[in-house]
């Protein structure tokens, strides 16, 4: 890891930003031959190739091979390019190319239905794109593109000359980069960031006391996502290692760390929630010492398998510094809009705080619980999360209208509803479109997931849905009515019907004050619609899921 005196060279390069990291270190004089970044061998090199590792020097000579190919296609600077890959290498070594001509990266996640790729991408205005071979199909039919290739196109041997001014002086405000939204309401939101907002936080975080367990990064992150990025960045500042793997699936998450020996893992929530439903004991995972988690909030039950892994360093009575049992898990409140987790709560065996407790805003940004007409609430008060930090998209791509009207008192609407506390600790309760109205009163889905899996150890998983008469909306922001059903992932051993068990899901609500649901049914993990960020979507398994409620596949609770 860094120097002080390195930490102190960073802190004075006023001109160091996202979209020129690679080359400011350079300019350090970070040696060449240093290893970098690790990645799973998903991407092809122009030498045709697959590497597993590149040096600060390698990662420059593909980069500029890169540049040149786009600038010799007229790419030039603010120009939108598409990509769409499995790859999260791949979106990393288009990011630092493109920005290193001043152009901007749209990241299309590989997961997108085709059709909603095409239209996501005509929106952009992208002057050309580059994709996998899985995906050039996708992006070659029914668009007007200068260019639609796969990595096979840019060879070594054909590297063409780049411009006078490589690379590109950006300004704070110029835009680096355009990642999408999860999706989980439909057409996924444009969201830009800028030479300042993408790196700021990491910049705050190099300013703290960053110990052993930012030594060696695992990035499980959606390659196509902001944070991964950002996260890939930091560790470059850092001097750290860093893994960038295309899957984010528990299974292989776990056998990436077993190889690559990570001290600190950044995933989402759904991530966690498959690894903790695997044999942790059977798993070599000593060298964790920390878990980031951002998107949504994580579940309780989840952490607690993680925490028990690994070890991590304390300071004991004696003042001196401890390597004790366990590690950390840092959970996280953000959102590809806010390009960083804007909320940290802390947990490591034997001191933790749940109950969907985010914690305090990071000291850079601001947050209020806001009324329907934007008046920040008092404690206890539940209400719409809204943020201001410098970390905001500017707004999304070509879409001024939808980014402003999730504005509110000043603030931007996280989507999120929650409330806090009188020492300023937030709590998050669910999304605003997946809470559900029922006559036994408001259930928030989030919440109540989080009390049936603390419960109840034999639940590996479990999906809130809501079930409303066709054509009446039953969210927070809808009037009507809706019944609450719970989809349970119930692991190996478990002989109890479905309505047994919504007697015990009754039961675990009734002691922990929340709402009552109208029924349980167990499915399999594969039944669980995610996104293409690995989000639920709960939208659509509301739909799924009325047609097994018509076929009568629920019965009441035993007598």
């Amino acid at each position: 890891m860094i120097t002080k005196e390195e930490r102190a060279q960073i802190f004075a390069d006023a001109s160091l930003g996202a979209g020129n990291v690679i080359h400011r270190i350079k300019a350090y004089g970070r040696p060449l031959d240093e290893p970098v970044l690790w990645t799973d061998g998903t991407w092809q090199a122009p030498d045709g190739g697959h590497p597993t590792v590149l040096t600060l020097g390698e990662l420059h000579e593909v980069v500029e091979t890169y540049a040149g190919w786009y600038h010799a296609r007229g790419v030039r600077p603010r120009d939108p390019v598409a990509i769409q890959t499995y790859s999260s290498t791949e979106f990393a070594i288009n990011f630092l190319a493109l920005t290193s001509l001043g152009a901007i990266p749209s990241f299309v996640n590989g997961n997108l239905r085709p059709e909603i790729a095409r239209e996501y991408v005509r929106r952009q205005g992208a002057v050309g794109a580059i994709t996998d071979q899985a995906h050039h199909a996708v992006l070659a039919t029914d668009l007007d593109l200068g260019f639609c290739v796969t990595a096979a196109d840019i060879r070594s041997e054909n590297r063409e000359p780049l411009p006078a001014t490589y690379p590109y002086a950006h300004h704070a405000t110029d835009p680096i980069i355009i990642s999408h939204s999860s999706g989980t309401t439909g057409m996924p939101k444009a969201v830009p960031h800028t030479h300042e907002t993408l790196l700021y936080a990491q910049l705050h975080r190099l300013k703290l006391s960053v110990g052993s367990a930012m030594g060696r990064l695992l990035v499980a992150l959606p390659g196509s996502h902001n944070a991964s990025i950002s996260v890939m960045l930091f560790g470059f500042l850092l001097r750290s290692p860093v893994l960038l793997l295309s899957s984010q699936r528990g299974a292989d998450v776990l056998d990436g760390m077993e190889e690559f020996r990570p001290t600190t893992v950044f995933a989402f929530a759904g991530t966690y929630g498959e690894m903790a439903a695997h044999d942790l004991s059977a798993r070599d995972l000593a060298s964790v010492e920390a878990w980031y988690n951002t998107g949504d909030a994580a579940h309780e039950a989840h952490i607690k398998a993680l925490i028990a892994q690994g070890s991590h360093l304390t300071v004991g009575k004696d003042l001196k510094r401890h390597r004790v049992p366990g590690s950390v898990f840092t959970d996280g409140l953000g959102s590809s809009e806010t390009g960083y987790s804007l909320f940290h709560n802390g947990h490591r065996p034997g001191r933790a705080s749940f109950e969907r407790c985010v914690g305090k805003p990071m000291s850079f940004a601001e947050a209020a619980v806001l009324s329907e007409d934007g008046r920040p609430l008092p404690p206890g008060e539940i209400g719409r999360i809204g943020v201001r930090s410098p970390t905001l998209t500017p707004g999304y791509w070509n879409d001024s209208l939808t980014f402003h009207r999730l504005r509110l008192g000043g603030y931007w609407l996280t989507g999120d509803l929650g409330y806090r506390d009188e020492d300023g600790n937030f709590y998050h309760l669910d999304r605003a479109p997946d809470a559900i109205r029922t006559a036994a009163g408001v259930v928030f889905s989030t919440r109540t997931e989080e009390l049936l899996l603390r419960e109840l150890p034999d639940l590996d998983d479990c999906t809130v849905v809501a079930v409303a008469p066709e054509g009446v909306r039953a969210d927070w922001d809808g009037d009507g009515l809706a019944d609450a059903y719970v989809l349970l992932q119930v692991r190996a051993g478990s002989e109890s019907l479905d309505a047994e068990w919504t007697a015990r899901i009754n039961r675990v609500l009734q002691e922990g004050g929340l709402p009552s649901l109208t029924g349980a049914l167990r499915m399999d993990a594969s039944d669980v619609v995610k996104g293409a960020t690995g989000k639920v979507l709960k939208r659509e398994m509301r739909e799924r899921f009325r047609a097994r409620v018509a076929a009568g596949e629920f019965g009441g609770a035993p007598e």
